[in-house]
């Protein structure tokens, strides 16, 4: 059985996170998802607007999700691999630098593998969008 891990926020969930998963599910048999918390995201990026508990419920209630891990760590390192058993490392394509610290001990086993995003969605232009609709109200 190849396990398959894959970190995410998944606030306003949405189809670029569920091609994500089908992209990260077709890499094996088992699909791990590690949520970041409301904390470690606020870190990095921005307090996200669903809080963390119902973006738990949100991804295990996904069909293609076999287990969730809360509260993911940001730094995926050789210890979490070996503990939850982590064959392959899947995640999106948009490399800003942050990817190099993240993704060190995936890269340096060899199981990591970056897949292209889906075009024209992201939850920052989802937002954005909501934002300028209500400018124009």
């Amino acid at each position: 059985m190849i396990r398959v891990y894959v970190d995410m926020v998944a606030d306003l969930f949405h189809v670029g996170h569920l091609n994500l998963l089908k992209k990260a599910k077709e890499e094996g048999d088992f699909l791990i998802v590690g949520i970041h918390s409301d904390e470690t995201v606020k870190s990095y990026k921005r307090q996200p607007i669903i809080i963390e508990e119902q973006r738990y419920a949100i991804i295990k209630e996904c069909r293609l999700v076999d287990k969730i891990i809360e509260d993911a760590p940001l730094i995926i390192t050789d210890r979490f691999m070996k503990r939850h058993q982590i064959d392959i490392v899947v995640h999106g394509n948009d490399n800003n630098g942050r990817y190099k610290e993240q993704h060190k001990a995936p890269l340096e086993q060899g199981k990591m593998k970056y897949v292209n995003y889906t075009n024209g969605i992201s939850t920052t232009k989802i937002i954005s969008k909501i934002l300028e609709k209500n400018r124009t109200q």
